[in-house]
């Protein structure tokens, strides 16, 4: 029975010195990083602010999870964007950007951390104009050969009449001058006549004087 209580002790007493071992290590690993951590603002990616954080004293990447906030003003302070949080860049340690996008304009930008433990950062980025047209080659104009245009096949000659040509020309003009020609001779017999019927008239009146 005594042997089966101290073995219990001794059980009891190796679980506390463990206990108190792992107590006194974590101030330990604490105080190797240090109680600070250094933010540095390292700039923009389209308009994402970007920063690295790291501990203060070593240098070291910061495994935990880290809560900080990002404001941005500008330097007349008459704007003022966030406070935004930081997540880790995807492929790095020690880098963390906005989600949200900062306005074009120079920004002035400030970083609180308030866990795993205190740090700050500031600097001043300049967020560009982005120029939405494509950048892409201009679309060349395409020309066109031009189409050879078939001449058009003249109109079928209607036949000519029967009273048309030289002949026909010429007998309408015979015709035309023989009509004239016996309208003057029969107006100047009729003259001829009137004047000796005149003559006749005349010589009648004389001699019955």
């Amino acid at each position: 029975m005594r042997t089966h209580r101290t073995f219990r002790a001794g059980t009891g007493l190796g679980l506390l010195l463990v206990l108190v071992a792992q107590v006194l290590a974590l101030p330990t690993t604490a105080q190797a990083h240090g109680d600070t951590v250094k933010v540095v603002v390292t700039g923009q990616r389209e308009g994402h602010v970007t920063t690295e954080i790291t501990w203060e004293n070593d240098g070291d990447a910061v495994d935990e999870a880290v809560a900080a906030t990002v404001n941005a003003t500008s330097p007349d302070g008459t704007r003022s964007m966030g406070p935004w949080p930081l997540v880790r860049d995807p492929g790095t340690r020690t880098g963390w950007s906005t989600a949200e996008v900062l306005t074009p304009g120079t920004w002035k930008v400030s970083v609180d951390v308030g866990f795993p433990s205190l740090g700050h950062g500031e600097g001043e980025i300049s967020i560009p104009v982005v120029d939405p047209s494509p950048t892409g080659p201009r679309p060349t104009p395409t020309t066109f050969a031009p189409v050879p245009t078939t001449p058009a096949a003249p109109a079928p000659s209607a036949p000519p009449s029967p009273s048309a040509g030289p002949a026909g020309d010429r007998g309408s003009g015979d015709r035309g001058y023989r009509t004239v020609g016996w309208t003057v001779a029969g107006l100047a017999g009729f003259g001829l006549v009137g004047a000796a019927a005149g003559v006749l008239v005349r010589r009648a009146r004389a001699r019955r004087r």
